[in-house]
C-alpha cells in the first residue's frame, strides 16, 4: 500500500520508508539530525502498570537501533469508555513515564481516542549523528551478527493468557520485555557496526530478512546459539504458538533455507514475534568478541554471537 503513495523525497530526508527500517531520520545540520518512530499494541500482560512500560520500552527501542538518544515522547492511548476504570489507565500511563525517565528523556503529551480494545504506545523523537546513522541494511559478508536479549516472548505470552505458564518463568520474560536497549546501543557505538535493527512484531527471521535482502547478503543464523527464555521450549511443545508467528511463517518461510539437523521447535522460536525484543547487529568478526564481553560487563548477560554475514546465496536467511 506504501508502494502507491507519493511521499515525495528531500535531501535531508536521510532514512524513511525504503528499506523498512526502525526509524525516520532528518538531517537538521551536518552534525544534527532527528530520529522519529511510533508504537503502541494491545496489553500483553494483566498489570497496567507493567504494560506501560513494557510499551514504552518498545516504543524507544527503534531509536535505540538507529543509533540515536531519544529526547521526547508522545502518549498514545485507545480506550473504551465504559467498563474499565480511570484508575487503571494511570497506571499504565504511570508504567511508561517510568520508562521514559529511565531513558533520559520526557513525555510532552499525547493523544486519546475512544476504542473498545485497549491500546498504548508512544511516538518519540530522538537525536542523532547523521554521519553515524546505524541502518538495518549495509551487513557485510564475513560480519558477526549479535543478539542482545533472548527469544520467546511471543509463545510464552501465550501460554500466560491461557494460564499455562509458571510465575518464575513470567517474570524472566517480563523484565526481558521492560528492559531498554539502551546500554546495549551505547555498547554498539563503540564499533564500527555495519547494521542493525530490533527485534519485534516480524520475528528474529523476518527482521533478518529485511536486514539481509536490504544489504544484498545472505545471514546464516546457527539455531543451537540463540539464546532464549526459560520455559520458550516447554511452551511450544504445548502448542503455545502465537497467531503472529504461524503468519511470519507463512509469509517468510518460503524464503528461509532450513537445515535438516534443525528441530521444529527451534524454527518456531525463530519466526516468534518478539514485544520489546534485543538488538540484532552486524558488525566485523574481528570486533564480535569484543562488543559481547561489552554487552556482559552491562549486565546484558543473555547476549550472544548467533551466526555470520555470507555472500548473498539462493535464500536471503538460513536456519543452520
Amino acid at each position: 500500500m506504501l508502494g502507491q503513495l507519493d511521499l515525495g523525497s528531500h535531501p535531508d530526508l536521510l532514512v524513511g520508508i525504503g528499506t523498512g527500517d526502525d526509524a525516520g531520520v532528518y538531517r537538521l545540520s551536518d552534525h544534527l539530525a532527528i530520529v522519529n518512530t511510533v508504537d503502541f499494541f494491545t496489553p500483553v500482560v494483566d498489570d497496567p502498570f507493567t504494560y506501560g512500560q513494557i510499551s514504552a520500552a518498545n516504543a524507544l527501542s527503534d531509536v535505540y537501533a538507529m543509533g540515536g538518544r531519544p529526547l521526547t515522547a508522545l502518549n498514545i492511548v485507545c480506550w473504551p469508555q465504559t467498563g474499565l476504570p480511570a484508575e487503571m489507565l494511570g497506571e499504565i500511563l504511570r508504567g511508561g513515564a517510568e520508562k521514559v525517565r529511565e531513558a533520559g528523556a520526557m513525555i510532552v503529551g499525547g493523544h486519546s481516542v475512544a476504542d473498545e480494545e485497549v491500546k498504548y504506545g508512544m511516538a518519540v523523537t530522538g537525536v542523532i549523528d547523521p554521519r553515524r546513522i546505524v541502518r538495518n541494511v549495509g551487513a557485510q559478508p564475513g560480519d558477526a551478527l549479535i543478539l542482545t536479549k533472548p527469544l520467546g516472548t511471543g509463545v510464552l505470552m501465550t501460554a500466560f493468557k491461557r494460564d499455562r505458564l509458571p510465575e518464575d518463568h513470567y517474570a524472566t520474560a517480563v523484565a526481558i520485555m521492560a528492559a531498554l536497549n539502551s546500554d546495549a546501543a551505547a555498547a554498539m557505538l563503540r564499533y564500527a557496526v555495519h547494521a542493525a535493527t530490533d527485534i519485534t512484531g516480524f520475528s528474529l527471521i523476518g527482521h533478518a530478512m529485511q536486514m539481509a535482502e536490504g544489504s544484498g547478503v545472505t545471514l546464516a543464523i546457527e539455531e543451537s546459539d540463540l539464546p532464549l527464555l526459560p520455559g520458550a521450549l516447554d511452551a511450544i511443545s504445548a502448542g503455545m504458538i502465537p497467531g503472529g508467528g504461524k503468519r511470519n511463517r507463512e509469509f517468510f518461510g518460503p524464503r528461509l533455507a532450513i537445515a535438516e539437523e534443525v528441530i521444529d521447535a527451534m524454527v518456531e522460536i525463530a519466526f516468534d514475534p518478539q514485544t520489546s525484543g534485543g538488538l540484532l547487529i552486524a558488525l566485523p568478526q574481528k570486533d564480535s568478541l569484543a562488543l559481547l564481553s561489552d554487552l556482559q560487563a552491562a549486565g546484558i548477560v543473555e547476549a550472544a554471537i548467533v551466526g555470520r554475514v555470507e555472500t548473498a546465496g539462493a535464500y536471503p536467511v538460513r536456519l543452520v
